[in-house]
């Protein structure tokens, strides 16, 4: 069999698309890192059901790699590899995807259950079916097509489904590398986990990224006088206003980048106390950093460091911050190393786009393996819905992405 008739067979695949989406969205797999559920047991629960899926439709070399973490029920969080045999078996075509996703948010923004499949046409909804199921189940639905067709690949295809990615990866690649890297130097790696909506954007570049947890400490009185205490909301309110300086201060533009700017984004809350009538002794919030490779970290943090100062000294409070992650960006993957150039071909053929090479702000996987030296793309043909509420994603994307995959392990 050749590709045409791969093709055919992924043509032929919503009813199966919609099977699997549905079996995926219907597990919470929500790290523990976000309090809830209290059991935890997502991660687990779905790559049981992926090894199950997969094992029934002629994909039997599955290998877990369990990364030790006694906050869940079994005590692991399982990455999963699964395997189809190549003509060249000293070479892999690798499309790594991860099992996480982030809860739903305010469930009355969803026009239906997040933890339930919606079918519209072409259109399914529900939380994790863009971010990451799309990358998911395109790789499954790609590799089902080739064993049901009994078409090898020109080398290994393997599916690397990665934990924790949502939340640092401590439990997922970085274990994976760490533990067990199955990966070689010539093997051809991509990542679908971003992209533009009509496939042209192939990511090979990412900014630094750092998650600053800020904290106020200052004196908690009651709100009816307020000269007896130190208003640590009030502090902190001021120090997100004055970190958007940030933004002058490291204010070069870089095209390849979307968007082309450093980014100093505050974000995430904490709750400080339960009534209205006192005044916060205690304040928390946190900053999403998103900086170009043009500027150390270091020097961004230094610049943190003055501001907290200033805000110290003008309302006598104490700032302390510290990182929830820190990374600054992985070299670059070049615009000519051989999964670019087989990306690029293949979004030609099956999209009949004009790819370009692109930097993001978002992190994905894929800078822990630049940073090893193993040249990796970002790419998929998607709306970019992730995270929000009504998260979506196309059918006609899914099965899309599926050729794009089958090209690059049938093209030499």
């Amino acid at each position: 069999m050749g590709l045409s008739e791969v093709f055919a067979r992924i043509d032929g695949y919503r009813h199966e698309v919609i099977e699997l989406q549905q079996g995926l969205v219907a597990i919470p797999a929500l790290s523990p890192d976000y309090g809830e559920p209290p059991e935890h047991t997502g991660e687990a629960r779905k790559v049981r059901f992926l090894k199950e899926y997969l094992g029934r439709h002629g994909i039997s070399d599955l290998e877990e790699v369990l990364a030790p973490d006694e906050r869940v029920p079994g005590g692991v969080r399982p990455n999963l590899i699964a395997r189809i045999p190549g003509r060249d078996r000293s070479r892999t075509v690798w499309v790594m995807a991860h099992t996480d996703v982030v809860p739903p948010g305010a469930m009355d923004k969803w026009r239906s259950d997040p933890w339930q499949l919606r079918v519209e046409g072409d259109l399914i909804f529900g939380r994790g079916v863009e971010d990451n199921h799309q990358g998911l189940v395109a790789g499954v639905m790609a590799a089902r097509a080739l064993a049901e067709t009994g078409t090898q690949p020109e080398c290994d295809l393997a599916l690397l489904f990665v934990a924790d990615e949502e939340c640092g990866s401590k439990f997922g690649i970085r274990y994976v590398l760490e533990q067990r890297n199955p990966f070689r130097p010539d093997d051809l790696i991509f990542v679908p986990d971003g992209g533009a909506a009509d496939g042209s954007e192939i990511e090979v570049a990412e900014k630094s990224i750092m998650w600053i947890k800020f904290r106020t400490t200052g004196v908690q009185a009651h709100a009816s006088t307020p000269e007896k205490g130190k208003n640590a909301h009030r502090a902190g309110a001021h120090l997100i206003v004055a970190l958007d300086r940030l933004h002058k201060k490291f204010d070069v533009s870089d095209p390849v980048f979307v968007p082309p700017i450093s980014t100093f984004e505050p974000t995430k809350k904490e709750a400080n106390v339960p009534n209205v009538n006192t005044i916060p002794g205690d304040d928390v919030f946190y900053l999403d950093c998103r900086i170009l490779p043009t500027f150390p970290l270091d020097e961004v943090e230094a610049t943190v460091r003055k501001i907290c100062r200033r805000i110290e000294k003008r309302f006598g409070v104490k700032v302390d911050f510290s990182f929830e992650q820190r990374e600054q960006a992985a070299p670059p993957t070049s615009v000519d190393a051989p999964i670019v150039r087989k990306v690029a071909a293949a979004v030609q053929e099956v999209y009949r786009a004009e790819p370009r090479a692109i930097g993001i702000g978002g992190g994905t996987v894929a800078a822990y393996l630049r940073r090893i030296g193993l040249p990796c793309v970002v790419w998929s043909r998607m709306d970019e819905t992730m995270h929000g509420p009504n998260e979506n994603a196309r059918i006609s994307n899914i099965l899309g992405d599926a050729k794009v995959v089958a090209h690059v392990a049938l093209s030499h």
